[in-house]
Parts: C-alpha cells; sequence; structure tokens
C-alpha cells in the first residue's frame, strides 16, 4: 500500500514538472520570436548598412569530415555583406577553448582567401556561447549596435539577448540546411532558447571578459 501510494506521488510529481516544463520550453520560443519579429532579414537590399557585423561561429567539420553546411552558408553570407559594403569591419565570435580548435579563424581565413581585406576583421576567441558573443561585442569591442550574422534561429535568440544588454541587433539570415539535415540542430535550438531565458533570469556572465579591443571609426 505505502509503495502505491508512494508511486502515485511520483507519478503526479512527475506530471506536473513535464507541464511547467512544457510552459518554460513554449514561453522562451515565445520571447525569442517576439524579440526578433521584424528584425531578421533575408536580404541584403533590406539591411541599412552598420559599422559591424558579428558573425557567430561554428565548427568547420563535421565528424564525418565532410565541410559543415552551416559554417559554409555563415562563410557566405558575411562575405556578400563586406563586399557589398553593409559593414565595414566584422568581429567574428567563436570558440577557441583548445589550441586545435578555432572557430573564428577558420571563418577569417576563408573570408581572406576569398579576397577580404582581413585588417577589417576582428576576431573573437572567447565565443564560447551566443551569450559570451554578444555581451563581448559591446564590453570588448565597443559595439552597441550590429548586424549579427547567423542562421536565422540562431539570429533570433542572439537578438532575444541583446536587447537585454542594451545592444541592438539586425540579423542577416545564412541559408539553412534542409529539415531532416538539421532536425537535431532544430531540437538544440528549443533547449538552447530556455536556456538563454534562464540565463538571463538568473544573470549569467560571459565566462571571459578582458582587455577592450579597439575598432576605428
Amino acid at each position: 500500500m505505502r509503495f502505491k501510494r508512494l508511486f502515485l506521488r511520483l507519478f503526479f510529481v512527475s506530471i506536473v514538472l513535464i507541464v511547467i516544463g512544457g510552459i518554460f520550453i513554449a514561453l522562451a520560443g515565445y520571447r525569442v520570436e517576439k524579440a526578433a519579429a521584424g528584425r531578421t532579414f533575408n536580404s541584403v537590399g533590406q539591411l541599412p548598412d552598420h559599422k559591424a557585423g558579428m558573425l557567430l561561429g561554428t565548427s568547420k567539420f563535421l565528424a564525418s569530415g565532410l565541410v559543415n553546411t552551416y559554417w559554409s552558408n555563415r562563410v557566405n553570407a558575411a562575405d556578400s555583406l563586406l563586399k557589398l559594403g553593409k559593414v565595414k569591419y566584422l568581429v567574428i565570435s567563436g570558440d577557441n577553448s583548445i589550441k586545435s580548435y578555432n572557430e573564428p579563424q577558420d571563418m577569417k581565413d576563408e573570408l581572406v582567401a576569398r579576397g577580404n581585406d582581413s585588417t577589417r576583421i576582428f576576431l573573437d576567441y572567447a565565443g564560447f556561447r551566443t551569450l559570451d558573443s554578444v555581451v563581448r561585442l559591446k564590453e570588448i569591442f565597443g559595439q552597441d549596435s550590429a548586424i549579427v550574422i547567423s542562421q536565422r534561429f540562431h539570429n533570433e535568440r542572439a537578438i532575444y539577448l541583446a536587447d537585454n544588454f542594451d545592444i541592438a541587433l539586425v540579423g542577416y539570415n545564412a541559408l539553412d540546411v534542409s529539415k531532416r539535415y538539421g532536425r537535431w540542430i532544430r531540437l538544440r535550438e528549443t533547449l538552447a532558447r530556455t536556456k538563454a531565458m534562464l540565463d538571463l533570469w538568473i544573470g549569467t556572465e560571459p565566462k571571459f571578459l578582458g582587455e577592450m579591443v579597439p575598432i576605428p571609426a
């Protein structure tokens, strides 16, 4: 009898937690989409010129050894903005937590190989999370507005985070990938939006700040 009561209590507690979790996830998604509504663009022509762009990093290669389509599409988008003069300078923010893995440098190397001026590209090696990238754009690189460059779902989350740090972002949407190819990424994004809202609630800060890196006028 005691076991049955305990089981029922655990069952109801589990149901309550699942419901609360579902509400929290839905609320996070709603807040991100509301914050970014009308602020991400698929066409370069729709974008106002900005002094700076912020390219969000990702791994160049998949576990299979093939080039990551998310990576190549983001680089293509940044290349377009630079060559069309939509941004004067570019901050590439990504993970360089170990010597053999360097998201910002890989992206810069590709952009320079395409003929872009290396002196107009700045690297943020401590963009371990989108929150870190957004805050460091202001605190390290001195920019309180920019065009953020990634896939739309990622741009939306960056805009949501930036609003809470008084940073005005608009997004230029790199091409996405097929739903089948990106199924896991979309699931991860749902959880990432939930974590973003939680981070703001509890006041999570970037892992590293440091000295400012001035970007010319």
